[in-house]
């Protein structure tokens, strides 16, 4: 299946059923925190596997793991939203995702559900946030009496990716490139 654009709407993949506008999210749990992608670009849940490390990988690709299609890099979702590590309990998941060709897993510690809604369900990140210059959300689902669900973006997920391979003097945007005099 062929996706567009990453960091606009949910993937017209989701269904468009009798004028409806319809979007199907995965939803996954971390530290607390129900997150959110396109279905479209969910290839499969599977139990955690052993990974084996990747020697001069990237900071926040974890290894990769065999699964019968081949061998797929895993990333920690927790550490790849700038917090813990996720927690390797019964329920923990890897995702894996195909986005463009590309093939990841991310590690999750729960999956938990689909949710299938309206695309007007999808609310916008708080302005502070956005202007503040966060955008690892692309979109809020508010849900009566539930935590809300974060909608991440695939695109600042592939580019935290792509810095964590950054040397951290190159990374830090500080004139003394992370350095305190």
């Amino acid at each position: 299946m062929e996706t567009s654009d990453l960091t606009g709407d949910v993937s017209a993949a989701s269904a468009s059923v009798a004028g409806a506008n319809l979007v199907n999210l995965t939803c996954f749990e971390v530290k607390e925190r129900v997150y959110a992608l396109d279905v479209a670009h969910v290839r499969e849940i599977v139990r955690p596997r052993e990974v084996t490390p990747l020697p001069k990988s990237p900071a926040l690709i974890e290894g990769v793991v065999e699964l019968r299609d081949g061998v797929v890099p895993v990333i920690d979702l927790g550490r790849a939203l700038g917090g813990e590590p996720c927690e390797m309990g019964d329920a923990a998941r890897i995702a894996v995702l195909e986005i463009d060709g590309l093939v990841l897993g991310l590690l999750v510690e729960r999956a938990s559900d689909v949710l299938s809604l309206d695309a007007s369900a999808l609310e916008d990140p708080p302005t502070l946030a956005t202007q503040a210059g966060y955008e690892a959300i692309r979109a809020v689902v508010r849900r009566p009496e539930q935590r809300p669900v974060l909608v991440l973006s695939l695109d600042h997920i592939l580019e935290s990716i792509y810095r964590s391979e950054l040397p951290e003097k190159l990374s830090d945007p500080s004139p003394a490139g992370g350095k305190v005099s």
